[in-house]
């Protein structure tokens, strides 16, 4: 696929914002409701919540009646998949998971997240993650780069402040895992990182929040390495990717062989990934016969 010009831009970025967190009011509606959650099962036996159904139904509207120069087809988690044949012509689209974190959202433990991506020529170029029940955004946009708003309801105002990762010390290291997702592939890595820094901290974390610690610079690694859905990645990819890190598909080559894309094709599946934050940091080196990878 060739070149295409981008739609990523600051404006973009502020009105995709205001969606997302118009989705996560109407989460906070049903999280804040008293009762338990009605949850339902979908064929792949995921839970379903009207909180789902309420932020999709926001954020579908809100982006078709965006005042775009050309129309922007969606892929969302809560909507029908349009055909292989199709979706695989689009040189852009919106990726989107209106509630991530579902398992969280009903445990009520606040770590679940609305995520929006526009994703061009397979690369996520602007992300939205609002944290609604955590009264934070994390936003960004590549070549206008990357930032955390935290909303003080008291004093009315929102916080913005500009996000980078930082410089990964040989002394140690901290790594993110999954809340909802067991870690047991991860023993092989965990244990080659142990070998080689004084200190490995691991923290588990739910939904794409593990992404925004390592672009906001409070984390080093995120490696998943079991299937993930491309709906639940793009959006904090995208803020990872702004804020200067970036998400890599390991291969047999290297772990950090390439950068994730984002294809649409069947399933919709990444097998694994790994996130990291400074990209000057030798990771092919630190992470070398640490886990088997796969082309």
């Amino acid at each position: 696929m060739g070149t295409i010009d981008s739609l990523a831009s600051p404006s973009l970025l502020e009105e995709v914002i205001q969606i997302a967190r118009r989705a996560g009011e109407a989460i906070l509606e049903v999280y804040h409701a008293s009762g338990a959650v009605e949850v339902q099962h979908k064929d792949d036996n995921s839970p379903l919540t009207i909180a789902d159904e309420r932020s999709n139904r926001v954020i579908v509207e809100s982006l078709r009646a965006l005042n775009l120069p050309m129309p922007v087809p969606l892929v969302s988690e809560e909507c029908p998949l349009p055909a292989l044949s199709e979706r695989k012509q689009w040189p852009r689209f919106w990726l989107i998971d209106p509630l991530d974190g579902t398992k969280e959202f009903i445990k009520r433990n606040d770590e679940f997240t609305v995520n929006i991506a526009l994703v061009e020529g397979g690369v996520p170029v602007l992300g939205v993650v609002v944290a609604p029940a955590l009264n934070t955004t994390w936003a960004g946009a590549m070549a206008y780069g990357a930032f955390r708003e935290c909303h003080a309801a008291r004093q009315g105002r929102i916080e913005r402040v500009e996000i980078a990762p930082r410089k990964l010390s040989r002394d140690s290291i901290t790594v993110l895992g999954s809340r909802s997702h067991g870690v047991e592939s991860m023993d092989a890595l965990l244990a080659g990182l142990q070998a080689q820094f004084k200190s490995v901290q691991i923290e588990n974390v739910g939904s794409s929040l593990k992404f925004c610690r390592v672009a906001e610079g409070s984390a080093d690694l995120y490696p998943r390495l079991t299937p993930v859905c491309e709906w639940d990645a793009a959006a904090a990819h995208a803020v990872l990717r702004a804020a200067g890190g970036d998400v890599f598909s390991p291969t047999r080559a290297a772990p950090m062989a390439e950068s994730l894309r984002y294809r649409l094709d069947d399933g919709l599946l990444v097998p694994q990934f790994l996130a990291v934050g400074d990209l000057e940091a030798p990771w092919n080196q630190l992470l070398a016969n640490c886990f088997g990878v796969s082309k």
